[in-house]
């Protein structure tokens, strides 16, 4: 039993959890109706959603043992009691279970790609194993080139489902192709929400581990530029994104979206300027962590507001 939950540690199925949720809301709540309007019938069925979320869930879990991989010397300094690898699963098996369910997603991909007729799904999906692995290996340490690459995956988990429905309806000779272009547009919203909020709370993590960072020569953020610059840089990116939700609930308030509002106001961006307000005091890897842990909830928060769109 302890070796079961060493494992879905390792894999942090949370995280991997949030991932498919994230790709079945989107296509359930705004895709679906938005082709089901304009009596156009999705690429995607019920099926083939399902073994695509299933395949990324893979190609993040695979991302994230092979990070604990060759982290393993720096979260021995900076989170010891979380260690995994060696301690509870041998770094032998750590690979193999890395190319195993690595592998397994790209085979899901290609299958996907075959049975849709959209190649490059495969050829993504092959793409995001493979910058997973050299983000590990090196691109995490590099000055924001990891915390970029992060931050871009973790939108393209949104941008990969938009992007099937609207280049296979693309060419289409429908007048109603403003459903498709909803797709599109409401694809990008959340795209730039999640890759905004992502770039946050990685710089976030890396002023949480500077210690272990900077004893194997990392070059992050905070090492590089400071702490206090490193914080300048989140509260610029913060200010942006609640500048921008800010506005988009004044266009909401001219449909009377009442309770669209509400919830953004008292569940996104509240919890936001609260980051705000806290990042400057913060100085301990524990007031980060916990900062950490409130972005990735409003990360959440801000993912369920698909659920909008559907009723």
């Amino acid at each position: 039993m302890k070796l079961v939950t060493a494992f879905l540690k390792l894999i942090r199925w949370p995280n991997l959890v949030f991932i498919a949720l994230t790709q079945v809301m989107f296509f359930y709540c705004i895709a679906l109706p938005a082709l089901q309007t304009a009596s156009l019938k999705s690429v995607l069925s019920s099926k083939m959603l399902m073994l695509l979320a299933i395949s990324y869930v893979l190609i993040a879990a695979g991302g994230n043992i092979i990070n604990d991989y060759f982290d393993l010397n720096i979260d021995k300094i900076n989170k010891p009691q979380k260690v995994i690898v060696e301690k509870y699963i041998s770094r032998r098996w750590v690979i193999i279970w890395h190319l195993l369910v690595s592998v397994v997603a790209v085979l899901m991909s290609v299958y996907i790609s075959y049975k849709t007729k959209i190649i490059w799904i495969a050829v993504a999906a092959f793409f995001c194993v493979v910058l997973l692995f050299l983000y590990s290996v090196s691109l995490k340490k590099k000055f924001l080139v990891g915390n970029i690459l992060v931050s871009a995956l973790t939108a393209w988990v949104i941008m990969i489902v938009s992007l099937i429905e609207f280049s296979t309806f693309s060419h289409t000779s429908s007048t109603d192709i403003f459903a498709l272009r909803k797709i599109m547009r409401l694809g990008i919203l959340y795209t730039c929400f999640a890759f905004i909020i992502s770039l946050i709370r990685e710089v976030v993590k890396d002023m949480e581990d500077v210690e272990g960072d900077r004893k194997y020569n990392c070059t992050t953020m905070p090492i590089v530029w400071g702490l206090n610059a490193a914080k300048v840089f989140v509260a610029v990116w913060l200010i942006v994104l609640i500048a921008a939700l800010v506005i988009l609930q004044l266009y909401a308030f001219t449909f009377g979206w009442w309770i669209s509002i509400i919830y953004a106001v008292v569940l996104i961006i509240l919890p936001l300027l609260f980051i705000f307000k806290k990042l400057f005091a913060a100085q301990s890897p524990q007031q980060f962590h916990s900062l950490s842990s409130i972005i990735k909830l409003t990360m959440f928060t801000g993912i369920v507001s698909m659920l909008f769109f559907y009723f």
